[in-house]
């Protein structure tokens, strides 16, 4: 891989890491940390990271760095666990407009995704957790992991392999799948659920690569399904952070760019396939629905940490302006999810009665 670095250089690549971006300092602060983790493993390449929404540098900012480093061609890796609406639509029709308007070589490579790294940087923070608590069997406890949530059911489906892969490989005796927001069931309705199978220990953990409100919430929510069922002992693991196995997964996805092996595996892809439930939205044009968030810098004065549940009005208000439920004048292409009533989802997806907002997500 050392020789592929080398002629990185002298063919002058430049890698632009593409973050969702939050108005959490601590999460902009960690995303930043993981970038330079990753610069320090890769010394000879100009390394620069943007943000599609709240946070600056936004993506193209972060171009126009590169491109004043006369970077030729770039490399550009969205760092999203996995592919869902961010990867696939917006942030290619960002580099794609970037690369019209500069005429600079962008290719675009893979989301994290799952592998052997990922597992294993997920691993170790459950591992991490079991280790700081009492002894306890792992057959008789019962693995909850937290996924974002998407419209996107490919996304969805790859946070319960993700489950599965760590519930064989402790050897957990049971293990469910919930969700932060979007989809279905999210994290309080689900855990009520899980806590009538009778376990008495119950982990949770947060699939996510930072802290974030989705976190924070998904604590929040997790305490009070705890305070409700007292005879449960829950633990709460921590997310993925800049694990050293996320940063060699990033140098994974870089390699395969410049090794000609980058592929994106669009079998399951609601855009292209016609999945059942979702066959109106094959052929969908792909466009960025971030540009009216995008460098906006509202950032929460309590965020100085993991979010402290302390500003919930905030939170909601969050939510509503990602699911573009503020008035503003423009139109989306989106499509309604078609599980927007499940009982177990997400009030901000319901049908308002009456409403003159949009419906779109």
């Amino acid at each position: 891989m050392n020789s592929d670095l080398r002629d990185f250089q002298d063919n002058r690549f430049g890698v632009l890491i593409c973050g969702h971006g939050s108005r959490n300092r601590l999460a902009v602060n960690e995303f930043a940390q993981l970038v330079n983790s990753l610069q320090s493993k890769m010394p000879s390449l100009p390394i620069e990271y943007g943000y599609l929404e709240f946070a600056r540098p936004i993506i193209k900012e972060a171009l126009d760095r590169l491109y004043a480093q006369s970077v030729k061609r770039v490399v550009a890796i969205p760092a999203m666990l996995f592919a869902a609406g961010h990867a696939k639509n917006d942030i290619p029709s960002l580099l794609n407009a970037y690369s019209s308007e500069k005429g600079l070589a962008i290719d675009y490579g893979r989301e994290l995704g799952i592998n052997n790294a990922m597992i294993g940087a997920a691993g170790a923070r459950v591992q991490e957790t079991i280790e700081s608590s009492r002894p306890f069997p792992n057959s008789e406890t019962l693995l909850v992991v937290v996924g974002r949530g998407s419209s996107d059911p490919d996304a969805n489906s790859n946070v319960v392999k993700i489950t599965r892969m760590l519930v064989e490989g402790f050897g957990f005796g049971w293990g469910e799948t919930v969700y932060s927001g979007v989809t279905f069931p999210l994290v309080e309705p689900g855990l009520r659920k899980i806590a009538s199978l009778g376990f008495k220990r119950i982990i949770v953990f947060p699939y996510f690569l930072f802290s974030g409100v989705l976190v924070s919430r998904t604590r929040r929510h997790t305490e009070r399904v705890a305070a409700d069922f007292p005879q449960i002992e829950f633990l709460q693991s921590s997310y993925l952070g800049d694990h050293p196995l996320v940063i060699e997964t990033f140098k994974e996805r870089i390699a395969e760019v410049l090794n000609g092996k980058n592929s994106m595996d669009c079998s399951l892809c609601k855009y292209r396939s016609n999945l059942l439930g979702f066959e109106s939205e094959v052929g969908l044009a792909q466009e960025s629905h971030h540009h009216h968030v995008e460098g906006l810098q509202e950032l929460c004065s309590l965020c100085e940490s993991e979010c402290n549940g302390n500003c919930e009005l905030d939170e909601s208000n969050l939510e509503q302006n990602y699911l573009h439920e503020e008035p503003h004048p423009h139109s989306h292409q989106h499509f309604s999810y078609p599980n927007a009533e499940h009982p177990l989802g997400p009030l901000t997806l319901r049908k308002k009665q009456p409403s003159p907002k949009s419906e779109e997500i």
